[in-house]
């Protein structure tokens, strides 16, 4: 098995040479063999293939200029309604999942004509761009996984930094399909390829805290077709919504947070009000805490157009909603009503209310409540989230709450070793580890937990500048350690 590993990561990390831009876009495309033919020989697309590679070429091409528009800077009038997607009906394990063979090198040809024009080194963002020659020597390169189209790996650069790559699944669904129904390999890359140069595009137009940044790209050669496209992004972690439910909720509701401000800069990006089509947790990740977007191919910029109400149903499985059709024939806010719903059924209602402060569980119902409802856009919601962050962060929210009058011994530069309990949420699975406000906050929560008879305030903080406290059954071992004060529960 370790054979096995060290043999594919060492293939894939020798697959990146110095490359340039996609060959052609409309060149002829191999085909696979049939039985029996030779490896150079062709075959006529087989019965039942919707003409054939002319159905291919269409294809091509309304993905090439959807790329041509989000390079260019917006939306055109001719777009037509968001394309039904197969994402949410694949099931785990299908050949979407496979993991990808290493791909074969060869170097690929001065660059072409063909493709819409990948962001460049004009483009916004700070510093040089990757590009192939950052991944000559690249190390540890681990499988991520695979999804309808890509399949993503994990690499360290030689300088440490841990970044990850995107490229077409070659034993991906969506390839896979495409060459069942025309035969031609190179021609269904290229109609795979532009759902990757479509997202590369659209996380430069993007760009945000909350979008996943893009580093660079590389055009390479792989498997029998040249110049495949890898793109070269930050790393996160995967969204895994069981633990998110274990976590604090000061952590959860940072989640909550970050994509009320994800979908505000969606909703007034420079491109337009942009929708995510495929708005499940796996096309999210969490970098240092925050909730960034990563899958982007699945995006669509155009409005609904309509001629009446009748056009705009704006359709979920648990119930659907009837906006307004605009003078324009455009259905009113449909892009952002989508991205708001999708937030309420996937995040808002799991995340935000749970073991929250009870003083701020009625304005988070009231978030939950009006996202669920669609009564409020994304401004009005944003504008919620951060009067919550306000109230957590100064401490207003402990406006009303009586102190214990309980008394506590300090005892500076120490703190206590072993006799941990545990609580939930805790930040520590071994303890009980919660953050607090200030020292009267502490005390409450040391009162009320019927096991605690002291508690260590530490030097760290967490995203709001709240200091961490161990909670303690007893303190028997109290040691030195400078930077901690140890609170006993006085006698009496």
């Amino acid at each position: 098995m370790r054979r096995r590993r060290a043999a594919v990561a060492a293939g894939f990390c020798a697959s990146f040479l110095l490359g340039s831009v996609l060959n052609v876009l409309f060149a002829p495309g191999s085909e696979p063999p049939r039985p029996g033919q030779s490896p150079g020989s062709s075959a006529a697309p087989g019965p039942g293939r919707r003409g054939g590679r002319g159905e291919l070429a269409r294809q091509i091409r309304e993905r090439y200029e959807e790329v041509q528009r989000y390079s260019r800077g917006g939306p055109g009038l001719g777009a037509g309604r968001p394309e039904r997607r197969r994402l949410m009906d694949l099931a785990p394990g299908g050949p979407g999942l496979q993991r990808p063979r290493p791909p074969r090198v060869r170097p690929p040809p001065d660059g072409a004509p063909g493709w819409p024009p990948a962001p460049g080194p004009g483009s916004p963002g700070p510093g040089p761009r990757l590009g192939c020659a950052a991944l000559r020597n690249v190390s540890g390169a681990q499988y991520v996984g695979s999804g309808y189209t890509k399949a993503v790996y994990r690499v360290r650069l030689p300088g440490g930094a841990a970044v990850a790559l995107k490229a077409v699944d070659f034993s991906g669904h969506d390839l896979g399909s495409c060459v069942r129904e025309f035969g031609a390999r190179r021609g269904c890359y290229r109609l795979a390829a532009h759902k990757l140069l479509k997202e590369m595009v659209l996380l430069e137009r993007l760009r945000h805290p909350n979008v996943l940044q893009l580093y660079g790209y590389c055009y390479q050669d792989s498997e029998d077709i040249p110049d495949t496209l890898t793109t070269i992004t930050e790393l996160g972690a995967p969204v895994d919504m069981i633990q998110l439910l274990q976590t604090s909720w000061e952590d959860r509701f940072r989640i909550c947070l970050s994509l009320g401000r994800l979908l505000h800069h969606l909703a007034h990006s420079p491109l337009g009000s942009v929708t995510l089509l495929d708005f499940r947790p796996r096309q999210f990740v969490l970098v240092d805490g925050e909730l960034k977007v990563t899958d982007l191919d699945d995006a669509r910029v155009e409005e609904t157009p309509c001629t009446s109400g009748a056009d705009c149903l704006l359709e979920f499985p648990a119930r659907n909603f009837s906006l307004p059709c605009s003078a324009q024939g455009w259905c009113e806010g449909m892009n952002e009503k989508r991205n708001l719903y999708n937030a309420y059924r996937f995040f808002f209602t799991y995340l935000l209310p749970h073991s929250a402060p009870p003083s701020l569980r009625p304005l988070l119902d009231s978030i939950v409540n009006a996202t669920g409802e669609l009564a409020w856009g994304v401004d009005e919601t944003l504008a919620q989230l951060d009067a919550v962050l306000h109230l957590f962060r100064s401490g207003q929210y402990l406006q009303n709450s009586t102190s214990s009058g309980a008394e506590y011994q300090r005892i500076p530069d120490s703190t206590i070793t072993q006799e941990d309990y545990r609580c939930w949420p805790s930040y520590h699975h071994g303890g009980c580890l919660l953050s607090v406000f200030n020292l009267a906050e502490a005390v409450d929560v040391c009162e009320s937990h019927a096991q605690c008879r002291a508690f260590v305030v530490t030097n760290q903080t967490t995203w709001t500048g709240r200091k961490l406290v161990f909670f303690k059954t007893g303190w028997s071992q109290v040691v030195p350690d400078a930077g901690k004060t140890t609170y006993v529960k006085a006698p009496g």
